[in-house]
Formats: structure tokens, C-alpha cells, sequence
């Protein structure tokens, strides 16, 4: 159904695809791995008419085709879902559903009663109840946006469905719905792309895997020919070990929190020691997120007490927080981390150490943006470039360099391998692990078990705003976590 001969691009600089080919057939999941920077979002982008190749052909159905553009894809029948969502806040789930493709009347005024039925068929086919046509985007959950993007590419009714890290922000219901659609999209003929860093979700649901190392392709095998081992070492090259290390916690409490009550969260007591990584497990909504971001003084505080070495402290904003040595990596790199158009070293630079006063050194800027940009290996041909065009992993570090230029006492990271790849990922746990090592507290947030039990000495489980739960790192089980992060018993 859809073929790519010797698809290249290049970029200023780079070349993000190298002489790509593989096929596609009809009634058949084919999944692209790669890691970030592998190209995978360039060849999606090409396949959505977003962006030209510089050389080589598409075809579709044995035909050679040239997708000048979104629309020109939509008539071809390809529909994308992207990682980012696409959908306008202040529009209702119908208008975004069908946006540009509304029911008219003769007067040119839009059909809003066939608009809201034919979108709650949609939405019933998805078995999504708890969303309404007529809600505002706005209003709903990370997890029912993302649902409302993959129902508006099923509205086109494509034969070729792209989906780029579906399922990123699913709830567990979500997921399986999301799988049980796509497998019974294959049964009617659809070819669909889909791009994932979860390789249970690869081995779940694909039939035959293509893969893309620094813009080559690499193959394409059948699932059955591949191992989670196998696959990874097709990505990236290399075994990749993700053993516990020792544990560097020491005696010493760096941060102490009791009786903190926020938004969706209370009564909150836990400490953190130095050279601790803290984990904190739970289920989306848990108030893991809020709790971060009450600690950091972005969201006010209704009850509670910080102390950090000891010392009551007051934070009410979050350069308070960054004054007294704690950093917060959100969990949104895009929405609340990064600063869109502006270079890799500006972004670096953003929180300016306490006390620094070189900030506005252009000089010493581009010398400290590039030193990190080596420590930490950093893809990019320079610190010059614009943060979006770096893959996902390496905006992580860009915002990782960022806090390290503060040297924090307190590191907070929320969800920090969130949509990079495997090689990407034992990269940052690398770096968090040395931090520990040289005496940082972390608290880690992350909805992946394997990552919380492979770094955290301790793991603190909520649920419903509370904590339920405490392991060391030889209780800790996936098991004996989601077993107390969806029960109201307390272990």
C-alpha cells in the first residue's frame, strides 16, 4: 500500500535521512523504531506533505506520488496522530474533531447538530463515555485530548494511519481501547505506522518492525525474528545495561516536607537524604505532579511545612526555589520547559545561577552552552541552533544542562525519559545516578515501574492525593507498587 524508495533529507548542517526504503501492506501494523534523532519524525513529517524529501519517491499502491501538503495527504487517505497534539483549546471536541471538514448548509453556516452526532458516533466507536462532543478541549485530561486526536485522523476513515507515540499520555483503559481499534483497523485492510519507544507496545501489536539508526534504515524485520535484546541492539548498537548501581544516600536530610496539603494532594509528609534518589509511583492523577510543583512554588501551598537542611524555609514562587538550591524538570518539556525559536544555548541559560554575573556575556554563554553540550553529548551541529530542532532526548538534556548550571541541592524530575528512546534513556539515567553520586537529592516522578525500581533507593506510592506506600529498593516490586497505588490499603 504505501512505499518509500531511497528517501533522503537533509537539513542545514544535517542530514536526517539517509536513503530510506521499506513497504508497507495493507492490513498489516508496521512499527518504526529508531532513537531521537534517528529521523522517524522527518519521515512522518514527509508523509504528511509537512516537509519535502530532498530526493528519492513515495508511492502509494504502486503508484508514485508527490504530497505537497497536509490536505494533499488527507486525499490520498493518510491521517497522522501526532505526539504533539494538534487540537485548539478553546474549540469544542466536535469543532476539533472535524475541523475544516464541518457540515454546511446551504447558507455556508455549519450543521452543528449533525457535528455533534456524527462525532458522538465517532466517540462511541472509541468507547470514550467520559467525553462530550460539545466540552471544550480545554477542559478535558492530557490522556482525552490525545484520545480526541486519534479520533479526529479515524474521522478522515484513512487507509494509511500514521500514530507517533500514541499512547504517551493513556490512561491503562485508554491503551487498550486504543489497541483493540488498531487491531481491528488491520482486519479491514488499513496499513498503519506506528512509531513507539515502548517496546512491550511494539511487540504487543506489530507484525513486522523497520528500523532507523542516525537517518539510515536499518531493516525490517518480522516480529517473530526479534527480541526486546534484538531490536534495542538494531537501534542503538549496543547492549544496553540498566542494573541497580549502589546506592549513594547518605544520613544527612536535605529536604523535609510534613503536612503539606495542595491541589489534589494532602497531608504529605516524606524526606529526601542526600545522595537519595526518591521515587514517587502512582497512577495518572495520583498527585505525584502537584505535589513537585508545590515544592518548586509554582502552585500555592494550603497547609504544610518545608524544610531544607533543616531550616524552615518559605517558597512562593519558583525563583525562590531556585534561590535556595532546588531545579524542577516538568513533565511538559515542550509547554513549560522550553523556550520555542530561541537556541540551544539560550535555553541553557535560561534560570541564571544565584549570584551569577556573566549571565549577559554572550561570550560566556556560548562557552558555558557548549561545555555542557560535550559533557553531556548533546546532538547538534551547535549551540546556535533552535531548540526544536533537536529530538526529544536531547532537548531532555538541554533541560537537564539548564539545572546543572544552577547546581541545585534538590533535583526534581518529572517523568524525565517521557517519549525518547531507549539509548537516550540510559543516557539520563546515567546522569542521574552521577548526580546522586555527588551528594544531589532527587525525586523522581515517573509512570514507568522498570525506571522508578532501576534508580530509586526509596519509592513513595500515592493515590487519590495521598501516600499509601513506602519501599526500599529490595521490597520494591511492580507488583507490590500497583498493588497499593490502586488499593486504600497502606503497606
Amino acid at each position: 500500500m504505501l512505499e518509500l524508495r531511497i528517501i533522503s533529507k537533509t537539513f542545514p548542517g544535517l542530514t536526517a535521512l539517509d536513503g530510506v526504503s521499506f513497504k508497507v501492506q495493507p492490513g498489516e501494523i508496521h512499527a518504526l523504531c529508531g532513537e531521537n534523532g534517528a529521523g522517524k519524525s522527518t519521515l512522518l513529517n514527509i508523509l504528511t506533505g509537512n516537509i519535502q524529501p530532498s530526493a528519492g519517491q513515495l508511492l502509494i499502491w504502486n503508484k508514485a506520488v508527490v504530497i505537497n501538503g497536509p490536505a494533499q495527504a488527507e486525499k490520498l487517505g493518510i491521517a497522522i496522530v501526532y505526539q504533539h497534539l494538534s487540537l485548539v483549546d478553546s474549540l469544542t471536541v466536535a469543532e476539533n474533531i472535524f475541523a475544516n471538514r464541518q457540515a454546511h448548509n446551504r447558507l455556508g453556516l455549519i450543521q452543528y447538530r449533525t457535528l455533534l452526532a456524527d462525532s458522538q458516533a465517532l466517540l462511541d466507536q472509541l468507547n470514550l463515555t467520559d467525553i462530550r462532543p460539545d466540552s471544550r478541549v480545554a477542559e478535558l485530561s492530557a490522556g482525552q485530548k490525545q484520545m480526541v486526536e486519534i479520533a479526529k485522523a479515524l474521522s478522515q476513515n484513512p487507509d494509511i494511519l500514521l500514530l507517533d507515540e500514541p499512547t504517551a499520555s493513556l490512561t491503562e483503559r485508554e491503551t487498550q481501547t486504543l489497541f483493540a481499534l488498531l487491531r481491528q483497523l488491520r482486519t479491514e485492510g488499513k496499513a498503519i505506522v506506528y512509531v513507539s519507544h515502548r517496546l512491550t507496545e511494539i511487540f504487543a501489536l506489530a507484525d513486522r518492525v523497520s528500523v532507523l539508526k542516525d537517518g539510515r534504515y536499518q531493516g525490517t524485520r518480522s516480529i517473530s525474528e526479534l527480541t526486546p535484546d534484538k531490536l534495542i541492539r538494531l537501534m542503538v548498537g549496543r547492549d544496553l545495561i540498566g542494573n541497580k548501581t549502589e546506592s549513594a544516600a547518605t544520613g544527612e536530610v536535605l529536604l523535609s516536607v510534613s503536612g503539606l496539603s495542595g491541589e489534589r494532594f494532602r497531608e504529605v509528609s516524606f524526606e529526601l537524604h542526600r545522595g537519595e534518589i526518591l521515587g514517587l509511583a502512582g497512577l495518572i492523577g495520583a498527585g505525584r505532579t502537584e505535589i513537585a510543583r508545590a515544592i518548586f512554588g509554582a502552585d500555592a501551598l494550603k497547609t504544610g511545612q518545608i524544610r531544607l537542611k533543616g531550616a524552615i524555609v518559605s517558597i512562593q514562587h519558583p525563583n525562590d526555589a531556585v534561590k535556595l538550591g532546588i531545579g524542577y524538570l516538568p513533565e511538559e518539556r515542550k509547554a513549560l520547559g522550553l523556550f520555542a525559536g530561541q537556541s540551544v544555548a539560550q535555553n541553557i541559560v535560561a534560570v541564571p545561577p544565584p549570584g551569577s554575573s556573566w549571565w549577559f556575556n554572550p561570550r560566556r554563554v556560548i562557552a558555558i552552552a557548549d561545555q555542557f553540550r560535550q559533557t553531556l553529548g548533546i546532538k547538534t551541529p551547535s549551540v546556535h541552533e533552535p531548540i526544536d530542532t533537536l529530538s526529544g532526548g536531547n532537548q531532555q538534556k538541554v533541560m537537564l544542562a539548564r539545572w546543572l548550571l544552577t547546581n541545585p541541592d534538590v533535583l526534581i524530575v518529572d517523568e524525565p525519559t517521557h517519549g525518547i528512546d531507549v539509548g537516550a534513556k540510559a543516557e539520563i539515567y546515567d546522569l542521574v545516578r552521577k548526580l546522586a553520586k555527588q551528594g544531589k537529592g532527587i525525586i523522581l516522578i515517573s509512570s514507568e515501574l522498570p525506571e522508578l525500581l532501576s534508580l530509586s533507593d526509596r519509592i513513595l506510592v500515592l493515590r487519590d492525593g495521598q501516600l499509601t506506600g513506602e519501599f526500599t529498593r529490595a521490597e520494591a516490586t511492580e507488583e507490590r507498587i500497583m498493588n497499593v497505588a490502586t488499593s486504600y490499603s497502606r503497606t
